[in-house]
């Protein structure tokens, strides 16, 4: 709260306003940037957008818990690649205009989305669907997803920090190097790597990467890519992952039902995944469905959605546009970011 600000005023929080929540009181002081919009409401705002993905992708594209419907893409991911794809044209505009003005080509740059939300909320699926849809328009086929996993400290190295059951904590990221990744990125460099994380290790692998060669867009999703840095790094005017995005996407749910769909996820892996004698969960395998059951909830509860209150709702109104979902998975209002 602002020093200015008289102690007896709430800020009702953009969200809590776009969603239409009513204040505590006529006291309360109502901030909204956003535009919600019903699923119907949006799915009128594609306008024509033809339907890109065969039916036969979708199940490539869904995740475990998370599958994605014809319906789905054609209400919620065509609007939403339509809107970006404006936004990306209007920067590549800007760019033709501003090398008129210096009189000579500055280089290109990728356009930057990023993709935020809780464990288990269905930001993989999100970043993929939308990584295949914006490839398909003319102006910027190349489009690359790249997670911040890849940027997590190695196992090794959260043990000697102690960080180990802290993991995907802003801590338990090495942020320097990924502020470097996107200050290359941004910088137009041909080419940038990235490292490499492996779900089925749960670990970094080493000596590893992936090389991002100028593409048109870099969906980035992850975590943290809506978090401010350390208190420290404020102090010295340290840069942020959030300004390194053109555009920036918030997947939101009721904690209740992502909690549900993590337990789920993890049920499934029990049977499936976790079942190779090299997988690092390899050990849940062996425990019944009650006890894995109880094991998931602990992890959740212990972990992630600490994390969840502490680090990442916290974001959540900082991003461009958020989508809100049910307990179905499917998205039932957008809201957008007044400009």
């Amino acid at each position: 709260m602002s020093p200015k600000t008289p102690p007896h005023v709430r800020l009702v929080t953009a969200y809590e306003a776009s969603q239409n929540q009513q204040p505590d009181s006529d006291k309360d002081l109502r901030f909204n940037p956003y535009r919600t919009f019903g699923r119907q409401e949006w799915a009128d705002l594609r306008a024509g957008t033809p339907m890109t993905l065969a039916p036969s992708e979708l199940d490539e594209l869904s995740g475990i818990v998370d599958p994605l419907s014809v319906e789905e893409v054609e209400q919620i991911y065509l609007p939403l690649s339509r809107l970006l794809n404006l936004h990306v044209a209007a920067a590549q505009k800007l760019d033709t205009v501003t090398s008129k003005f210096l009189g000579k080509r500055i280089l290109k740059v990728p356009f930057v989305v990023g993709v935020s939300g809780s464990v288990a909320v269905g930001k993989s699926t999100t970043a993929r669907v939308l990584q295949a849809l914006l490839a398909r328009w003319p102006n910027h086929p190349r489009v690359d997803l790249i997670t911040t996993d890849g940027f997590l400290h190695a196992n090794e190295e959260l043990k000697k920090r102690g960080f180990m059951d802290r993991k995907g904590f802003p801590e338990s990221f090495d942020r320097t190097r990924l502020l470097n990744f996107l200050i290359d990125l941004k910088s137009g460099l041909e080419k940038v790597e990235v490292p490499v994380y492996s779900h089925f290790h749960y670990d970094i692998i080493e000596d590893q990467t992936i090389a991002v060669e100028q593409p048109d867009i870099v969906i980035l999703e992850g975590l943290n890519v809506l978090q401010s840095p350390p208190q420290k790094a404020l102090a010295m005017h340290s840069p942020q992952v959030s300004d390194f995005l053109d555009f920036s996407i918030y997947i939101d749910a009721h904690e209740d039902h992502i909690r549900d769909w993590y337990l789920e996820r993890f049920l499934t892996l029990r049977t499936t995944g976790f079942r190779d004698p090299a997988a690092y969960f390899h050990r849940y395998a062996k425990f019944s469905k009650e006890e894995a059951r109880r094991k998931a909830l602990e992890i959740w509860e212990s972990i992630n959605l600490v994390n969840l209150r502490d680090n990442i709702l916290p974001t959540r109104e900082r991003a461009r546009l958020i989508l809100q979902k049910k307990e179905d998975h499917q998205v039932h209002s957008v809201a957008l970011r007044k400009l």
